[in-house]
């Protein structure tokens, strides 16, 4: 059985030590839904605080590049590529983000986190025409690289309009 990597002998929590690892080329997709009622979806073109697609797109970005403040034991990586794409559905807004490197650790964390964030800012940004707006599927779609190899999730054919 594997044991988690970011546990000591003792079982205290600990930063891994990727120093020997070898550097290669890494990719990662994440996802995430941000279930929205058609009247609230109907009124984004006209959010008084902007775009919220776009922004949310922008803070993505911005998140995957600042994952090791956000989350305590990642690595701090220098990014190559950070990309987020959100998309108007009947449902609602999807969101997949992207994030590569040539370095010793994944970029997985990086890519979950802007779609994290993107999400997050669709909510922020239409909060005030319904409290009931849902974040939800955030997952990992695939990843390359690194010891473990590739990663691609079976995700099963979407329903029109949603998920």
């Amino acid at each position: 059985m594997k044991k988690l990597s970011h546990y000591d002998s003792g079982g205290q929590p600990r930063m891994v030590d990727v120093g020997a690892k070898p550097e290669t080329r890494r990719t990662a997709r994440a996802h995430a839904f941000v279930r929205i009622a058609p009247a609230v979806l109907r009124k984004l073109p006209s959010n008084p605080k902007g775009n919220p697609l776009e922004i949310a797109r922008i803070a993505g970005i911005a998140a995957a590049k600042r994952t090791s403040e956000l989350i305590p034991l990642c690595h701090p990586l220098m990014i190559s590529h950070a990309e987020v794409e959100v998309t108007l559905e009947a449902k609602g807004v999807r969101i997949v983000a992207s994030a590569s490197t040539t370095g010793p650790t994944g970029v997985e964390m990086e890519a979950l986190t802007a779609a994290s964030v993107a999400a997050l800012t669709v909510y922020d940004m239409t909060k005030a025409l319904d409290k009931s707006i849902a974040i939800q599927d955030l997952y990992l779609l695939e990843k390359t690289g690194g010891k473990s190899g590739d990663f691609r999730r079976k995700v099963a054919a979407r329903r029109k309009g949603g998920i």
